[in-house]
């Protein structure tokens, strides 16, 4: 019964145009489930819609059944009961990916964290590897995830 309220409350909020903060990430309240992220994504500014939508299809397509909330204003994808391997967040000048358990990736992702295992991909308009994210997204995906 509380999906059924979380689903309801994020399609509700999906009707109202999110407040962007700053450098336009979108303001969208927590919640599991499909609809709040693609709230997410239509919000995204610009030309990183187009990359919010194509990250989403790579992920659903590489990772059937990936189980999705947005959490602290961004989109997390995850496996069911072993936690979030995957988010994305807006910036001014391109959309950051975090993957929880990047250094264990192959190649590992360029973009450094002060979190030990975590790595980014900055993408920026027109510059998305389809090929090299959805291999990334694959083995993040059978890695243990990030308990949230």
């Amino acid at each position: 019964m509380a999906g059924n309220t979380s689903e309801k409350s994020a399609k509700a909020a999906a009707k109202r145009k999110p407040t962007l903060l700053a450098g336009g990430n979108p303001q969208i309240a927590k919640a599991d489930g499909d609809a709040p992220v693609q709230a997410y994504i239509a919000a995204m500014p610009g030309w990183k819609s187009d990359v919010g939508r194509r990250l989403d299809a790579i992920i659903v397509r590489t990772v059937p059944g990936v189980h999705k909330a947005v959490k602290w204003n961004s989109p997390f994808y995850g496996i069911e009961g072993q936690g979030w391997f995957l988010s994305f967040h807006v910036f001014t000048r391109y959309v950051k990916v975090t993957f929880f358990r990047g250094t264990s990736l192959r190649p590992v992702p360029p973009g450094e964290s002060k979190h030990k295992e975590v790595r980014y991909l900055d993408v920026y308009e027109d510059q998305l590897d389809e090929a090299q994210f959805a291999a990334w997204v694959k083995q993040a995906s059978q890695l243990p995830g990030e308990r949230l």
